[in-house]
């Protein structure tokens, strides 16, 4: 990631943090982009990062801004990724992280942060009920001004430097090849920004004429931004609360939603919501058809492209990428719940072969 540290808020060699983030495959479709009808789709495997998420990228800018600072503290909000990364991050850094947890957040995602050695505190309705939210955010900003240390919120309204780190996937794309269209998950807009301000910087900084369409995909149950751009709206749409069931995009708040309008629609991107069932099943595929493990966030990109193909918004021909933004090891109960994979059974070493057969048969 740090080899484009000049594209980002340049910072000192002896302060930047690395568990091998970034430079994470970019993987071309074998089955479902052809069934699709489209000749080059792409998935970018930011599952691969060290902690199992594009959050890595987030975290070792971040944290590499605290040691600049000689700060030692770290208190965060997460639904699960960013705080993965962030406790892990702060464990290379010998620093000490505090998360408040979203609620409901999956419990695999917790066990990992607490096995970096982070202190988490879920907090009933945060990251369900606005109301909660904004109360939560609130407190926090006046005890980390209290303290003197930054919110690592992974938006561009709370951290701009830990999203500079984001903005390097858009990097790695363009450097790699002609990309016409990325389609990106939202809850709060936070990553679908990087990549388009990220296009702009890349361009503007090597002479680059064409940029990539930046599309940003949520799950219907947490439409904040994507019908807006759609719509022709200057702005994001605060809602009551977050009812999808796809974890980390749970975010009813505005946070980075208008730039994400403004910035997705100078790229000629749009905006696309998704059922949670599509989502799963996609999810399902991807495992099935792609060998890639995908986490229910990390399908929701391709659950938008699936509808920007209906819609006859995609070219056959156009260079398309979908982020797979983490790991489903990050959440096992998912897994356990929509799919219903076959249940464990163990047998004698002599019915093996009958077993063997009967599949087979």
């Amino acid at each position: 990631m740090w080899q484009f540290n000049e594209l980002m808020h340049p910072m000192a060699e002896e302060f930047r943090i690395s568990l091998g983030e970034g430079n994470t495959p970019l993987v071309k479709s074998k089955a479902i982009g052809p069934a699709m009808g489209l000749k080059n789709l792409y998935f970018k495997l930011e599952n691969l990062n060290p902690s199992g998420s594009y959050k890595d990228r987030f975290a070792a800018a971040f944290i590499a801004h605290m040691k600049s600072r000689g700060q030692h503290l770290c208190i965060a909000t997460s639904s699960g990724n960013t705080g993965a990364a962030l406790s892990a991050y702060c464990a290379a850094a010998g620093m000490h992280c505090v998360l408040i947890i979203v609620d409901g957040a999956p419990v695999p995602k917790i066990r990992q942060m607490q096995l970096y050695g982070a202190h988490t505190i879920m907090v009933e309705g945060f990251g369900k009920n606005t109301e909660v939210t904004n109360a939560v955010f609130g407190q926090l900003d006046v005890l980390t001004q209290s303290l003197g240390i930054p919110l690592p919120v992974s938006a561009f309204v709370y951290c701009p430097e830990g999203m500079q780190g984001v903005q390097t996937i858009m990097y790695e794309l363009m450097q790699a090849m002609d990309v016409d269209h990325v389609f990106s998950p939202a809850g709060g807009g936070g990553l679908t920004l990087a990549l388009a301000r990220g296009a702009n910087i890349f361009a503007e900084k090597n002479e680059v004429q064409k940029k990539p369409s930046v599309h940003c995909v949520q799950p219907e149950g947490n439409d904040t931004i994507a019908s807006s751009l759609r719509n022709g709206s200057q702005h994001a749409a605060d809602i009551p609360g977050a009812t999808t069931k796809i974890s980390g995009l749970q975010v009813p708040n505005i946070l980075d939603g208008n730039e994400v309008i403004m910035e997705c629609r100078a790229l000629g991107g749009n905006g696309y919501t998704v059922t949670d069932k599509i989502v799963f099943e996609l999810q399902k595929k991807l495992a099935q058809q792609e060998g890639i493990f995908s986490e229910p966030a990390g399908a929701v990109a391709l659950a938008g492209l699936a509808a920007a193909v209906d819609l006859n918004e995609v070219n056959p021909e156009d260079n398309i990428v979908c982020l797979i933004t983490g790991s489903g090891f990050k959440d096992m109960l998912s897994v356990e719940t929509h799919f219903g994979l076959p249940t464990i059974a163990t047998i004698s070493a002599n019915e093996m072969k009958a077993a063997i057969e009967k599949i087979q048969s």
